[in-house]
């Protein structure tokens, strides 16, 4: 029997899909995104770059730009009642609206 796997991408087949047509890499403009401090960005993995992804918990939420770390963006993201610091690259970032 095969052992299951508890490492940080476990359960994730289906949450990092893409669909069919906007498989293969990701167009190069995401990588030069720019943020502002105080802006607001939807946390959105992006399942072909690994480097910079923040934990799969972050999917689909919502923070706020408050600096950077490197080429990283600095989070602060409400999960509960705490509010979480979460370092991402900006091609998992998309500008809220």
């Amino acid at each position: 029997m095969v052992k299951a796997s508890h490492g940080p991408r476990k359960k994730s087949r289906n949450l990092l899909r893409k669909s069919p047509r906007s498989r293969g890499l990701s167009p190069i403009t995401h990588e030069f995104q720019e943020f502002e401090v105080g802006e607001k960005v939807h946390i959105y993995l992006d399942p072909s770059i690994h480097h910079g992804m923040p934990a799969l918990r972050f999917h689909g939420k919502t923070g706020t730009v408050i600096g950077m770390q490197g080429r990283a963006f600095v989070l602060a993201v409400k999960d509960g009642d705490k509010v979480k610091t979460v370092l991402s690259t900006p091609e998992h970032l998309r500008k809220s609206a």
